[in-house]
């Protein structure tokens, strides 16, 4: 790995993967916590009417994307606020129709050569220098907002109503986690693509969540866990030629099944135990 970072390319794409680490950490841990996983999802898909808006008008990339992506998530997080029984369903069409609307104009992009499957499955080892400067900004951003609002975000996660109780401006709160799910949801998927962001997003925050206590601590090991998936999959893939994003994902998910499996077994050990305890002390009273 070490002999690839002499290649200014490989340079570029670490720094993006350890900034999109920490921002899935982050984030991964408040889509979880508060169930927004399908929503995030139809973010992603969404975004991609904004990458061939941006290519059609000849704008920047991530700024077009970012554009279209934070409009598509506005539209959802109010509709699941006002129609929640209807929400999946207006979800799923904004979803359909914002990648409908990507494909339609890439198609009269004139002079359109770029390879559809770097957006779908990430291009990390093609991003420049100025998207890492812009994806820095974001980070920062999302730094900031999150330690700024920490507490408020705890109080929405876990009992809403407590939250509004004490002032919470919950509605607003939510708006702008969405927000900013949006413009992370578009960095990412630089590195992994518009299909496996929500993996990226999710695993490391699922696996974390039954080993911590505290959301900050889940946030942090989160972060950690994407690092080592990154790091793993950038390496597998300059090793053996593979596709970059779809190499990081396919860590996560033997780390995650690895989990599983020790999980299933630890709980097996635990009931067993407990029904040993319980004959023990049955046999013990008789």
């Amino acid at each position: 790995m070490l002999e690839a970072l002499q290649f200014e390319f490989m340079r570029n794409a670490l720094m993006a993967g350890l900034m999109a680490s920490l921002i899935c950490g982050i984030m991964g841990t408040l889509v979880v916590v508060n169930r927004v996983v399908f929503l995030s999802g139809g973010i992603a898909h969404a975004a991609y009417g904004g990458i061939g808006l941006s290519f059609f008008m000849g704008w920047s990339f991530l700024a077009g994307t970012m554009g279209f992506a934070l409009v598509a998530a506005f539209i959802m997080a109010a509709v699941t606020l006002k129609a929640k029984h209807r929400a999946d369903t207006i979800i799923g069409v904004t979803w359909a129709v914002g990648m409908a609307v990507g494909i339609v104009l890439l198609d009269l992009t004139p002079g359109y050569h770029v390879d559809l499957m770097s957006y779908l499955f990430g291009s990390i080892l093609t991003v420049p220098a100025t998207d890492l400067l812009i994806m820095l900004a974001v980070g920062l951003m999302v730094f900031t907002v999150v330690g700024y609002f920490y507490k408020d975000f705890i109080a929405m996660a876990y009992d809403e109503e407590f939250a509004k109780a004490r002032g919470v401006p919950v509605r607003g709160l939510y708006f702008l986690l969405i927000g900013i799910l949006a413009l992370s949801i578009v960095m990412i998927i630089q590195v992994v693509g518009l299909i496996l962001v929500i993996a990226m997003l999710t695993i490391a925050p699922y696996m974390v969540e039954k080993y911590t206590k505290s959301m900050l601590a889940m946030m942090l090991w989160s972060g950690i866990l994407n690092i080592s998936f990154t790091l793993c999959g950038l390496w597998l893939a300059f090793r053996f030629n593979l596709t970059s994003g779809a190499a990081i994902i396919l860590v996560a998910g033997t780390v995650f099944a690895l989990d599983f499996v020790y999980q299933s077994v630890a709980a097996k050990k635990s009931r067993k135990m407990t029904q040993q305890s319980v004959m023990e002390k049955t046999k013990s009273h008789v």
